[in-house]
């Protein structure tokens, strides 16, 4: 055999090796996600008054609340880290964030992930250095602080590509997280723009932002706000499941927003629908009452279903709605919603639903068994309230 000849089949079996680890990190990169992630973000507490303190303050208070131990893994810094480039393109952190490199392997110490934030285009939300000109670049400094998590927001890349290139756009992005041979978890935030739940996959979203930002407008509005982007979600159930999962934004819950009630409609709706739970609210002064309702482990298992079906509305009568998601082991998940601004009954009527006609029913946030009903089930929703149920088939108390 010639030289020319085993110079060929080396140059060949180089080129399927690198076929074979490409597939590798697709098949890997398919595995990320496999329930909608958990964690904390700090925008909606912290804004731009963010610091590498704060974020290591609330991480800790994240393992030392319970928090960790239900789920909650991921410490995401949102907007305004970002300090300037040097010489050679790279970005490091601003003042703020002395040794991001430290902060994540303080992080994983703590058996948490790494989340960070940047833009597509030149600048990110808040003004500081996006990744346009810049994505492989950046994606290999995340990796080497050993980010998990990249939040990637549409903001400024309106001023460079046109709509039609925002799939491109989010596209270049994955190719340079894929290079960097680390599983990161790709965050799409694009506020449902050009219906990202259409393509949001195929462009290598891990999750994607189907919604308008949560907590924007008047504290007045919040309710409203909540449950507009919440129940807008219906008939989007279809295009998520493992590796990937829209997402209506960050829970509100513990902002001072949102009364009881409302926090435990969101809290429910968001987990109906197998969206993450990102919890925004600062975890180091958490009442008591918060930590019940953002760690009930009851309502986080619906959530973090291994099926990863998402929920749908099954019936509607002016403001109140009832939702269904399907479990694992022939279980289902149910909410019952009242949208108005006075307690009301609702009614499952099984058969009308397609459910069994005897149901066992245990209500998750009272965590009590309420015992098997025949036909149907009636509860007192209050105002801006809900009532979720596990339901089993059942035909003893």
């Amino acid at each position: 055999m010639t030289y020319r000849r085993r110079r060929r089949i080396s140059s060949f079996s180089l080129a399927l090796l690198w076929l074979m680890a490409g597939a590798g990190l697709r098949a890997q990169r398919a595995r990320l996600a496999a329930t909608p992630p958990m964690g904390w973000n700090d925008w909606y507490r912290y804004g731009c008054r963010v610091s590498q303190a704060i974020v290591e303050q609330n991480a800790a208070a994240l393992v030392r609340s319970g928090m960790k131990a239900v789920g909650y893994r991921y410490v995401d810094i949102d907007d305004c880290w970002q300090g300037r480039r040097d010489a050679r393109g790279r970005i490091h952190p601003n003042s703020r964030f002395p040794d991001m490199k430290a902060l994540g392997a303080d992080l994983h110490r703590l058996g948490l992930k790494f989340g960070i934030y940047s833009s597509p285009g030149p600048t990110t939300c808040a003004g500081y250095p996006g990744s346009y000109g810049h994505e492989r670049q950046d994606a290999a400094t995340y990796a080497r602080w050993g980010v998990d998590l990249l939040k990637y927001d549409w903001c400024s890349a309106g001023r460079v590509y046109r709509p039609d290139q925002m799939q491109a756009a989010y596209r270049k992005m994955h190719a340079a997280l894929l290079a960097t041979g680390r599983p990161i978890v790709y965050s799409l935030c694009q506020y449902g723009l050009e219906g990202v739940w259409r393509w949001g996959a195929a462009v290598g979203g891990n999750l994607w932002r189907t919604t308008d930002d949560v907590g924007a407008g008047k504290p007045a509005d919040a309710y409203l706000r909540m449950t507009l982007f919440g129940f807008e979600q219906s008939g989007l159930g279809r295009f998520a499941g493992p590796g990937h999962w829209n997402d209506p934004d960050i829970l509100q819950i513990g902002l001072g927003r949102l009364n009881p009630d409302e926090e435990r409609t969101q809290m429910s709706l968001w987990s109906l629908q197998a969206a993450p739970l990102l919890a925004g609210n600062d975890l180091t002064r958490m009442s008591p009452a918060t930590l019940a309702l953002l760690a009930n482990p009851e309502v986080i298992a619906v959530d973090q279903d291994r099926l990863g079906l998402a929920g749908r509305r099954i019936a509607a009568e002016g403001p109140l709605e009832i939702w269904m998601k399907p479990l694992a082991g022939g279980r289902r998940a149910l909410g019952l919603f009242n949208r108005s601004d006075s307690p009301l009954p609702i009614t499952l009527r099984f058969r009308a639903l397609g459910l069994p006609s005897r149901l066992r029913l245990r209500d998750l946030w009272r965590r009590q068994n309420l015992g098997v009903f025949h036909r149907r089930f009636t509860a007192q929703v209050n105002r801006h309230g809900v009532v979720l149920l596990l339901a089993r088939a059942g035909t003893r108390p």
